[in-house]
C-alpha cells in the first residue's frame, strides 16, 4: 500500500507538502493486480476504510512508516513497514512495487 500525488506544478514542494495536487491511494498484489483511488485525502480514517474493503483480514501488508498506516494491525491485518529514511528494501519488506507503478503512471 502507499499513497502519491498526481497534478499540480512541478516547481516547489513536493508530495504531501504540495499545493494543488490530487492524493491518490494504491494497493498493488505481489504479482498481481493494482487498484487505485483518488482520495480526499491521506488520513487513517480515508485510507484504512479502503485497505478492509479491498484486502482480506489476515493478508500481509507492507507499507512505509507513514502514520496513517498505524492501525492496520487493530484490524487483523499483518503489516511490514519499511523506513525509508534510513533503506528502501529489508529482505522481503519493501514497496518498490507500486512506488514503480506511481513513476508509470506518472509518465
Amino acid at each position: 500500500m502507499d499513497e502519491s500525488y498526481f497534478g499540480g506544478r512541478r516547481k516547489g514542494n513536493r508530495g504531501r507538502g504540495a499545493a494543488g495536487k490530487i492524493p491518490v491511494f494504491g494497493i498493488l498484489e505481489r504479482g498481481g493486480k493494482v487498484r487505485v483511488e483518488v482520495v480526499q485525502n491521506v488520513s487513517g480514517q480515508t485510507l484504512l476504510p479502503m485497505a478492509i474493503e479491498k484486502v482480506k483480514r489476515g493478508s500481509l501488508i507492507y507499507t512505509d512508516k507513514f502514520r496513517s498506516y498505524n492501525g492496520l494491525i487493530s484490524y487483523g491485518f499483518h503489516p511490514m513497514r519499511i523506513d525509508h529514511s534510513k533503506k528502501f528494501v529489508n529482505g522481503k519488506v519493501y514497496i518498490n512495487g507500486i512506488e514503480g507503478f506511481w513513476s508509470f503512471a506518472k509518465e
